[in-house]
């Protein structure tokens, strides 16, 4: 009988010990673009977890809101694949006030890769910058132009994924709109499920996001830092963080 209680009460040491270290686990809070979200963040959480037992909590809302996060102090960084300068320019063009834009403080995480997508079983491999431009804007309605089949040409364009969106527009699309007739997502992986599901379908997004269910195209390289912003000097936890994406992270990050 002893035995047994004195077996209950070591399991029950056990359980609290192992409840007690999950609840009050260290948590950090990003901000993200599609960009850092899937090139870099994504590939490292799980190891960087189980290396540090902090947990990392990625918050995929787009450039605009991960920094409006950060200056409110909803998230302890905030990542895009955008350079410091344009990003504040994003954010004068949409309306939100950067405060105390001096006090931020940055670092490159990463370099990211602009591609195309079109679905898997699309016979198009390669594409110029003016045929893309063609397709993007709406001048190229059909595949058949392109070389492919006689199909109809699907805009899929990612509303979260502004700095993605902005370099293709200002390096392919010399400045022009997308085509009026689009399918509009959200984020980088929804542009690639929308891709995936629709035969006629023509997406951009980070290298990261490509998968079985899509294909890219051979198409003129697009590429680009990745930030990541602090308000301040990077709490402990945080540059636990940088240092990690600069040294073990490496070899989990394309």
């Amino acid at each position: 009988m002893k035995r047994s209680c004195a077996l209950f009460l070591m399991l029950w040491m056990c359980f609290l010990l192992l409840w007690n270290h999950s609840a009050f686990a260290e948590e950090i809070k990003v901000g993200a673009g599609a960009a850092p979200t899937e090139n870099v963040l994504k590939p490292i959480k799980e190891p960087f977890e189980k290396a540090t037992g902090i947990k990392l909590a990625i918050i995929a809302s787009g450039p605009k809101m991960a920094l409006i996060g950060l200056q409110k102090g909803e998230v302890d960084a905030a990542a895009a694949g955008l350079s410091f300068e344009e990003w504040m320019g994003l954010m004068k063009k949409e309306g939100a006030e950067v405060q105390d834009a001096a006090s931020l403080q940055q670092v490159t995480i990463g370099k990211d890769k602009i591609i195309v997508l079109t679905h898997k079983d699309n016979p198009v491999s390669k594409l110029s910058k003016e045929q893309l431009k063609g397709l993007f804007t709406g001048k190229i309605g059909n595949w058949k132009e392109v070389g492919g089949k006689d199909a109809p040409v699907l805009v899929v364009w990612g509303k979260l994924i502004p700095g993605t969106n902005s370099l293709f527009i200002k390096n392919i699309m010399d400045g022009e709109s997308q085509a009026k007739d689009i399918l509009e997502a959200t984020t980088a992986e929804d542009v690639r499920q929308n891709v995936a599901s629709n035969p006629e379908a023509i997406g951009i997004g980070p290298m990261a996001v490509v998968d079985a269910t899509v294909k890219s195209p051979e198409s003129p390289e697009i590429a680009r830092g990745i930030i990541l912003l602090t308000k301040g000097k990077p709490s402990p936890a945080i540059q636990k963080l940088i240092d990690f994406i600069k040294g073990e992270g490496q070899k989990y990050i394309k």
